[in-house]
């Protein structure tokens, strides 16, 4: 079995991985602002969340792509460098026994140093994230530092002006202009929200 055919059996449980650090991204942003997420989530919500972080900025999707990228070259380079008998790189493999491994064996460490090794990577990729976005939430919240580039429009014909902290397919999560009190409104309640300020459009 080559290297790259034990990444490709890997895969089915690479989405699923992804579900997960989605959750625990999302679980530890809303956490910071005293929100359990998954009370008002759907399984739906959870399922597409790691594609919602991923879609939410070009920046995070070329981030993971380069991690992906880096965790398979690696390990590869390093399988490779290993079969030529380099002692570097049996060292970093932490190859101690492969003069009694076979070919095979040899590629399966290498197969699951690129799961560890990528889990590892997308752990603190997807927590750094939550952890990132929430501390910034919650330093712009008490220093009064937020943008109200929203305005939501209710079905009451009420409308306020809001920072919009996120949504999902039942609630939107935001803060009114002139209140620190973070609202939660059933996706029913709102009629339509307006994207106010908008530079691209302007200019």
């Amino acid at each position: 079995m080559k290297f790259s055919e034990g990444i490709q059996r890997s895969l089915p449980f690479g989405y699923l991985f992804l579900v997960v650090m989605g959750i625990l991204k999302e679980s530890v942003f809303y956490y910071q602002i005293g929100i359990n997420i998954l009370k008002y989530s759907t399984i739906m919500d959870i399922l597409i969340s790691p594609i919602a972080t991923l879609t939410a900025h070009p920046v995070i999707l070329i981030a993971l792509i380069g991690i992906i990228v880096f965790s398979f070259a690696f390990p590869s380079y390093l399988s490779k460098q290993a079969n030529k008998n380099k002692r570097w790189a049996l060292q970093m493999a932490s190859l101690k026994e492969h003069e009694t491994m076979s070919k095979e064996a040899i590629e399966n460490h290498f197969t699951n140093m690129f799961v560890r090794f990528l889990a590892m990577m997308l752990l603190s990729f997807f927590v750094g994230i939550g952890i990132g976005e929430g501390m910034t939430l919650t330093k712009r919240i008490k220093e009064n530092k937020l943008k109200y580039d929203y305005k939501l429009n209710y079905s009451d014909e009420n409308s306020e002006l809001v920072h919009l902290i996120g949504s999902n397919s039942m609630y939107y999560f935001y803060l009114a202009k002139g209140n620190k009190t973070i609202k939660i409104s059933p996706v029913g309640s709102i009629k339509s929200i307006e994207l106010i300020n908008n530079k691209r459009l302007n200019n």
